[in-house]
């Protein structure tokens, strides 16, 4: 089944004929005649979406998004109306109250399974994010909800600059927003960096025969990476349901068919506005998760979790080019003894210096990683045997060339490196015997550092080349 769907309407009849297109569809249908049944239906089958008539019995369509609301996940479920003709009060009503779509009887059933496709589309995106956003919060990676600090960016694209002008005109007293319109020949062109529009309005053409070359900026601001998040909503002048249908297969968000009308047009530019709004902070709550879940908070640089599986796909690569790489496991010596002598703030401070001189030291291809306390994971690839040696030695040059500053102490602290050093990729060609895996080498630059501290510190030792 491609999505559930809740038929909310006092007419069983309604009710029937709606689930007859819908499930010829292969959608899973379920039904309720109040918005009381209705709620008890969405809180046991949880819908993709909710298709109800203006009026329900114990209330309206206004009373079930609110009702929707109180639920759990409910407020991210799209409701649309069906209904016969409905007054402009009530649907301005409706959707001011958060449904996404009125539609009136008779419907074209091609016009409205891709309103259907459209909004679950959406709903499945945004419970996408919304799973990703609750596994960051239980591992404490969520950031507090902001609202729009500042007004969004709506865009109107019209072949017809005056139109165009004139509606951004009527919107404004209705809508906080900064608005501009361009030419649709010329509108990507012209968006500029920290000026991408949060929403773009396509004003297709009278003449219907020349609606596809609009249509077409769908597609490309969708497949354009600074737009493709955008909320994109096409007002069709005249009633086809052709055209229409293929707008939102598009990726149209929102569809307004009959012209503009300049309250309505605000309505759901302001409901796009939300929908992008929390759609923006989850990924960006995700985004900051994933770094959070790969990175060392203390020194910045990449932690275990994300070096090891990085490690094994430079090996893979080694494999593929016929190149060595080199792997280091470097630790700082006595750093037990700076945090007894001079407190663990003191401790943290040096790690942070080391790990600046170690990333500063390094290419940018180079992985520097925080392992271990105050153990470090080098990464080099392509890299021979007498590159790796002198890299080794300049690092432990960088550490103890120079003292680290520490607050409340008038002379530098001297601070050295131990490193030990493996080196992968160097099987023979032919050769019967799989290349050591991260593990290994890992163990096996391990192995040398434990020799270089016996050795007296502050310095490297090579391993037996892995073979």
């Amino acid at each position: 089944m491609q999505g559930k769907i809740l038929i909310v309407d006092p007419a069983s009849t309604s009710r029937i004929v709606m689930k007859v297109k819908l499930s010829a569809a292969f959608y899973d249908v379920v039904q309720a005649s109040t918005i009381e049944e209705a709620i008890d239906v969405a809180k046991q089958s949880e819908p993709s979406l909710v298709i109800c008539s203006m009026q329900i019995g114990d209330g309206d369509a206004a009373d079930l998004v609110e009702n929707l609301a109180l639920i759990p996940n409910g407020r991210n479920i799209p409701v649309m109306v069906c209904d016969g003709p409905v007054s402009v009060q009530m649907r301005l009503k409706a959707l001011g109250a958060g449904v996404q779509d009125v539609m009136e009887k008779p419907i074209n059933e091609a016009l409205l399974l891709a309103r259907v496709r459209s909004l679950i589309r959406a709903q499945h995106n945004t419970a996408e994010w919304q799973m990703r956003d609750d596994t960051s919060r239980a591992l404490g990676f969520a950031e507090a909800q902001t609202g729009f600090e500042q007004p969004c960016m709506a865009q109107i694209i019209s072949a017809d600059p005056v139109r165009a002008q004139n509606w951004c005109a009527q919107m404004r007293p209705h809508l906080r927003a900064r608005l501009s319109h361009s030419h649709p020949g010329t509108a990507l062109r012209d968006i500029s960096d920290g000026h991408t529009p949060d929403i773009f309005i396509l004003d297709l053409p009278q003449d219907a025969s020349k609606s596809n070359e609009v249509l077409r900026l769908l597609s490309s601001i969708r497949a354009t990476g600074a737009t493709r998040h955008a909320g994109l909503m096409v007002l069709q002048p005249q009633h086809d349901p052709s055209i229409g249908a293929y707008a939102l297969d598009l990726g149209a968000d929102d569809l307004m068919m009959g012209g503009f009308e300049p309250t309505e047009v605000s309505i759901r530019i302001k409901a796009m506005m939300a929908r992008k709004a929390i759609a923006d902070r989850l990924r960006a709550t995700v985004r900051t998760g994933l770094k959070a879940a790969i990175s060392d908070p203390l020194t910045g640089l990449h932690n275990r979790r994300y070096a090891m599986p990085h490690l094994a796909r430079i090996a893979e690569h080694s494999i593929q080019s016929g190149r060595p790489f080199a792997v280091m496991v470097a630790d700082l010596d006595h750093f037990k003894q700076i945090n007894d002598h001079y407190g663990h703030a003191s401790g943290d401070a040096v790690l942070i210096e080391t790990a600046k001189r170690l990333r500063s030291n390094m290419r940018a291809v180079d992985l520097v990683a925080r392992i271990g306390g105050e153990e470090f994971l080098i990464v080099m690839p392509a890299t021979s045997i007498n590159e790796s040696r002198i890299a080794a030695s300049r690092l432990c040059s960088t550490i103890s060339g120079q003292g680290f500053r520490i607050a409340g102490e008038s002379a530098p602290v001297h601070v050295t490196i131990s490193i030990g050093l493996a080196i992968g990729g160097l099987l023979p060609m032919g050769s019967k015997f799989s290349p050591p895996d991260a593990e290994s080498l890992v163990a096996a630059a391990d192995k040398a550092l434990y020799a270089a501290k016996t050795r007296g510190r502050n310095q490297f030792i090579l391993s037996r080349p892995a073979a």
